[in-house]
């Protein structure tokens, strides 16, 4: 009776001794996951800035186009007027 006492003890022992090395395995695995998952928010992070860096530029870049367009177009225009006098004359 003693001995299948023991075996009952070691299969639960050994059963134990499974769950805690299943256990360690999944808190590796997460923390490798996590791991990972802060290095790709990192670089989307990163990315992200890089990309309102450039946007920003380009907004500055379209609007000094903008500006360059009405002074141009004022120009013309005023150009425009002197050929007309000129025609009217």
């Amino acid at each position: 009776m003693a001995t299948a006492h023991q075996d009952a003890e070691v299969d639960t022992l050994a059963h134990l001794e499974d769950r805690i090395q299943r256990a360690v395995a999944l808190v590796h695995r997460l923390r490798e996951e996590k791991d990972a998952a802060l290095k790709e928010l990192a670089e989307t992070q990163a990315a992200w800035e890089e990309s309102q860096t450039a946007n920003m530029k380009l907004t500055e870049e379209l609007d000094a186009m903008k500006s360059e367009r009405t002074q141009v177009r004022s120009r013309i225009e005023k150009l425009l007027g002197h050929i007309d006098e000129l025609g009217a004359a």
